[in-house]
Order: C-alpha cells, then structure tokens, then sequence
C-alpha cells in the first residue's frame, strides 16, 4: 500500500481531524488564533493523527473518539515544535519561518501552553482514565527527553545508549501513545494494546533516525531546513556518534571538536566525515531493525486494511526523503 493510498484510506478521519483542529483552536485571543492556525498550517505530516486513527480502526473502533484523540496527540506534538523552536533559536521549518521567528519567543512558549492545556481539556471529555494516563505520562517522559537533550548539547562524550534514551523520550513516546490509544479504545486484549504501544516506540525511533540520516544527506529544499542543523546547535546525532566511534582519531578530534562549539564552521569537513565513515548507512541499518521490529509487533492484531496501512506506513517511514 503506498503513502498515498494509505492517506486515501484514512482521508474521511483525517478531515475530520483537521476540522476538530481548526474547531478547537479557537480563541477569544486573536494571537493565539493567528499562532496556533500559522504552526498547525505550516505543511506538517501529520503521521501523529494517522497513526491514532489508523490504529483505533484496526482496533474496530468506530465514532469520533479517535478523530478527537487524533487532535490532542497533534495538539501535543505542535506545543512541542512550538517549545523546540524557541530552545534551539531556529528560524526555518518544514521550509518556512517558525512561529518564535515571526512572532516572537514569548508568543510561542505562551501558546505552546495552550495548546498543552487544550489538549489536556479535549483528553478529559473522552471520559476514560485510562487514555489520561497514557497522555499524561507520555507527555512527562516528552518533557524530561527535551530536558535529556538540552544537557547532551555539545557533550561530545554522548553515546548511543544516551542518545536512544532521549530519542525514544523525546520523539518516539508520542508515537507509542498514538497508536495504543486505539487498543483502549476498543477495549483490547492487554497484548494487542502492548504490540501497538510496541510498533509506535519501535516506528518512531526509526522515525527520528532517518531524520538524522537526512541532517546530513538530504536538499534543503526537500526537508525545509539547511544541512547540518543538528551539528551547528552542538546535538550529538547518532551519525555524529557513529564518526566518533569509529573514525580515525583525526576524524575523531574534528567531529568532537564541531559538536563542542556548534555554529556552522565545519559543517563541510564533517560531512565528508560521516560519510567517509559509514556512519550514515550505520544510523540507516539501525532505522530499518526499529522498523522491522514495529512491523513485527503489529502483525498480531487481526488482519484489515487498516493493520497493512500500519505495516506499509512503517516501511515509508524509513525510505522517506524528507
């Protein structure tokens, strides 16, 4: 099934999710009506939503709960974009200005608030409290990942180890929640709830692997921000990590010494270096196991369209381009 068959699939859902967006969005503030419509408007994939939706229905859930579901996972995750903006000091994403850079810092931390708030009302009318304590927690562990990061910035002792724990906090967390969602929702067997916690941990790793394989060899104009982003804020990727492991120990000291002081001098040496190196078919080969692994875990729910959109949306993931 490809990525367009499969957003064809899910197209009634997710224009209901878009509409429950704009809905919900509203605002007697007309600065967080302008913010919050600029960001969640700005040319997002919204896999989050999908994955919610994709996985209540295979789950046999039927009703809006899973488009309103859908809205606080993407809710949460556009407070987060918001967060990261303003602590990395970016101006570009997905190839357009961030919301900090046009309207300010202060602006997008304060509707990065609401929107957390926003979406902690919406959760709280589903009425179940188990789907609170998965959004919940998932949003604390998003939370003290951000932190994770933060302290990793221009530690060029980091490893993998360290740097799979932030990412699997940070990114893949609200992955994980999206799609068990759906098991609750459908009042699953524990098991089935477990495999699609599973397949979102495991697909958003793969997912935030292949964003780091792209930092280093994708066009700009393709991923909507300038190669070596991570390397210039001093963030210590796995490619990076990689280099260090296995580079020569002069490769070693010019890796080391870009993640130390960041800024964009040695972007051009460094790139020549992850790749010289294979780190960038090492981060690949790491991606493509978490994506076999999520592909294994959701293969025990029962089979439907829905299950294949989950397994053919795991093999995009990894062979993306942007």
């Amino acid at each position: 099934m490809s990525i367009n068959a499969i957003r064809e699939l899910a197209a009634d859902d997710m224009q209901a999710v878009d509409q429950c967006i704009r809905d919900r969005l509203s605002s007697p503030v007309v600065l967080i009506n302008q913010l919050g419509h600029y960001i969640i408007h700005s040319g997002g994939k919204r896999l989050r939503p999908l994955l919610a939706t994709l996985s209540a229905r295979a789950c046999a859930v039927e009703g809006e709960e899973p488009v309103v579901l859908a809205a606080v996972v993407e809710f949460i995750h556009t407070a987060t974009l918001l967060h990261d903006d303003v602590v990395d000091a970016s101006e570009m994403r997905r190839g357009n200005e961030t919301a900090n850079h046009i309207f300010g810092n202060e602006a997008a931390v304060l509707v990065g608030d609401f929107l957390y708030s926003r979406a902690f009302e919406m959760m709280v009318e589903v009425g179940s409290m188990r789907v609170m304590e998965i959004l919940a927690h998932a949003t604390n562990v998003i939370a003290e990942g951000e932190v994770m990061q933060l302290m990793n910035c221009h530690d060029a002792d980091v490893d993998e180890a360290r740097y799979m724990n932030v990412i699997q906090s940070k990114t893949a967390k609200l992955f994980e929640a999206a799609c068990q969602l759906g098991a609750i929702l459908g009042e699953r067997p524990r098991a089935e709830e477990e495999s699609l916690a599973h397949y979102g941990m495991h697909l958003g790793t793969a997912f935030q692997l292949i964003d780091d394989v792209l930092d280093y060899s994708s066009d700009d104009a393709v991923t909507g921000k300038r190669m070596g982003d991570d390397l210039a804020e001093g963030k210590p990727t796995l490619p990076l990590i990689q280099a260090i492991r296995v580079g020569t120990p002069e490769q070693q000291t010019v890796v080391r010494q870009a993640i130390e002081d960041g800024g964009r001098e040695q972007v051009e040496a460094v790139l020549d270096i992850v790749h010289a190196t294979g780190a960038l078919d090492y981060a690949r080969e790491r991606a493509a196991a978490e994506t076999e692994a999520a592909i294994a875990a959701v293969s025990v729910l029962p089979e439907s369209p829905h299950r294949q959109a989950l397994i053919d949306l795991a093999r995009f993931a990894v062979g993306r381009d942007h």
